[in-house]
Parts: structure tokens; C-alpha cells; sequence
């Protein structure tokens, strides 16, 4: 395999519009910030700005606000050319207001939104074979045809010897029926090498009961799911993954592995502005990491670094730091 790319992430994008109010309730926000945004865009953005050689393949509308997204992707150094535009859709938009220390409503805009029509012969036209890893996400499969280019990419990438690394990424007012979700997670893991998610995603993969989802104050990003996290944890290891990496916020993250044996890499301690993003630039980092051949410990620790430094900021793919300040900032608290 000629390599061409670090990484290719494939789902969705959008414009965030995040509150430049911080701590207004939403009906008292007076001005937004706009940015570019959606897990995979924000992973492939963090990858780059570690190092990485990162393409992505998204959507956009043939409107403004996805020239916005191509244009910002390209100022990050993250390949566009594999992006189509999908005529009649529309590129996706986020609403976020920002209530420190722990309320951060978002609305999300994606009705007839351009990512879901990403297609099959949209994962064709994309060098699959010619990256070293590619990284897929949960929200893909809510809907067709994005849904079977998702499974289609896995099965690419797995045949071309890539490592398919898998964000979780559960949006429940994404899906139909929220249990549908892990009927198409579950399907997809024995294509997957690595899964990432948060407790409450492991939950939902494993959903049986819709009322077990809890959304308060339109926290969409962050739903109570009930459900025996432990249990549903062996249960998506039992999938085939190599392994499941479960994102704890403050208590740091932990990697599982179907040998049984856990690797628990701790959290950095810092003053939190904003939790969103954090998840997406800990995929980043940790991704990094294991292309650099670094063991299961030290890569998570280096997702806790970015993600730290993530939560300090107000936003997701433009505040995700780059390579030198990671290293100085895990230096400057005592090292990996």
C-alpha cells in the first residue's frame, strides 16, 4: 500500500455558532462566533494541527456556509478535495450557548443536511487504500445513504490493512428510534479495530429501553443513558474490536481490551470553560499516538492532554492545539 494520508475521517460537518456571551441563558444571547465543527471535521482538524496528513471526506450544500467549511478546512491543512458538494441539500448548522460550569444547550440544524447523502461512489472517488488509518463515526449510520458508505469505508479500509478507528458519537435526536442506534454499532464493529466513546455512548449502544435517555436542558451532546456499563462494556468487546476506549471527563480515560485487562490513564487537572469539543480532540490525540506506535497508556494520556486543553477554550476544531503546546503543556504537569 502506497501511503498517502495519516488519516481520512468520514461523517459529518457543519458551522457552529457558538455564544460570544459566556454564561447568558440562551434567549439572552446578543452575539455567535462562528466556527467550523461536526466529531469527524473536529478530528481531522486536531490530527493536523498534531501533524498528521489528514484528508476528510464530509458534504456540503452549494451554499455559503459550506464554502465557509472548505475554506477553513483548507487555511487547517486538511485535504478537501474528496469532498462533494450534494445539490438540494443543505450544509449543516449548530447552535451553542456556553452556561459554565455545567450547562452548554446546543441545537443542532441538519434537516436535509448534505453529510447524510454521502454515498458509496463518494467513498470510491476517496483513496481508502492509501491511508494508514480511517476514522468513522456513529452518526453516519443514522440515516441512508450515508449509512451504507459508513460500512462500505470500514469494509475499504480493513481490506487495505488501515486501522478503523470508531468515535461513538450518539446523537439521539439523530435517529427514528434511539435503540436503532446500536443495532447499526453493533453491526459495524467486527469491521473495527478501535471504538471510542463516552460511558453514556457504551450505554446507548446497548440500549433496550428508550426511556433510559435522559436530556436535560439541551444537552444533547450530553444525555443520562441508564444501563450496566460494565456489562455492555464485555458485550461490545465481544464485537471483535482490539479495543474500547471509554472517555470519563475528569477521571481521564480508560482503555479495555478483550483480554480483560484495563489501562486507566489519568485525566490533567485544569479550569473548565467549555466541555464541547473535549471528546473529539482526545480522538485526536489518542489517534495520534498509536500511529506513533505508542502503547495503549501513553496515547490515552496524550487524548487527556488535548482534551484538557480543549475544555479551557471555547470551542472545538479551531481551539485544538497543536503538537508543541500539547508536549509542553503534558510536560509542564509532570509528564506522560
Amino acid at each position: 500500500m502506497s501511503t498517502r494520508y495519516d488519516l481520512i475521517a468520514i461523517g459529518r460537518s457543519s458551522i457552529d455558532l457558538y455564544s460570544n456571551d459566556i454564561g447568558a441563558a440562551f434567549p439572552d444571547i446578543r452575539t455567535f462566533g462562528a466556527y467550523i465543527g461536526g466529531s469527524p471535521l473536529n478530528i481531522a482538524v486536531g490530527a493536523s494541527r498534531l501533524g498528521l496528513k489528514t484528508a476528510l471526506l464530509t458534504a456540503v450544500g452549494v451554499d455559503k456556509i459550506g464554502e465557509f467549511i472548505l475554506e477553513r478546512l483548507r487555511r487547517e491543512k486538511v485535504e478537501t478535495r474528496f469532498i462533494p458538494q450534494k445539490p438540494g441539500t443543505r450544509t449543516s448548522a449548530v447552535l451553542l450557548g456556553i452556561e459554565p460550569p455545567d450547562r452548554f444547550p446546543i441545537t443542532f440544524y441538519r434537516e436535509n443536511a448534505a453529510d447524510i447523502q454521502l454515498s458509496i461512489d463518494d467513498v470510491l472517488h476517496t483513496p481508502i487504500g492509501q491511508a494508514r488509518a480511517v476514522q468513522l463515526s456513529g452518526v453516519a449510520l443514522a440515516k441512508e445513504p450515508s449509512r451504507s458508505a459508513t460500512f462500505f469505508a470500514a469494509e475499504q479500509a480493513k481490506a487495505a490493512g488501515a486501522t478503523v478507528f470508531l468515535d461513538l458519537d450518539f446523537r439521539a435526536d439523530g435517529w427514528h428510534d434511539p435503540r436503532a442506534y446500536g443495532v447499526q454499532i453493533r453491526a459495524l464493529l467486527p469491521m473495527v479495530d478501535v471504538a471510542i466513546g463516552t460511558e453514556e455512548e457504551v450505554n446507548a449502544a446497548m440500549l433496550r429501553r428508550a426511556e433510559d435517555i435522559t436530556i436535560r436542558h439541551s444537552q444533547i451532546t450530553a444525555p443520562e443513558i441508564r444501563g450496566d456499563l460494565e456489562a455492555n462494556i464485555r458485550a461490545l468487546l465481544g464485537k471483535g474490536v482490539e479495543a474500547l476506549v471509554v472517555k470519563r471527563g475528569a477521571r481521564g480515560a480508560d482503555v479495555y481490551l478483550p483480554d480483560g485487562s484495563v489501562v486507566n490513564a489519568p485525566a490533567f487537572e485544569v479550569e473548565v470553560l467549555s466541555v464541547l469539543g473535549a471528546g473529539d480532540a482526545f480522538a485526536a490525540g489518542f489517534i495520534y499516538g498509536r500511529l506513533q506506535g505508542w502503547d495503549w497508556y501513553k496515547s490515552a494520556r496524550m487524548g487527556n492532554a488535548c482534551g484538557a486543553i480543549v475544555v479551557t477554550r471555547i470551542g472545538c476544531a479551531e481551539f485544538a492545539p497543536y503538537l508543541g503546546e500539547v508536549l509542553e503543556f503534558i510536560r509542564s504537569k509532570g509528564g506522560f
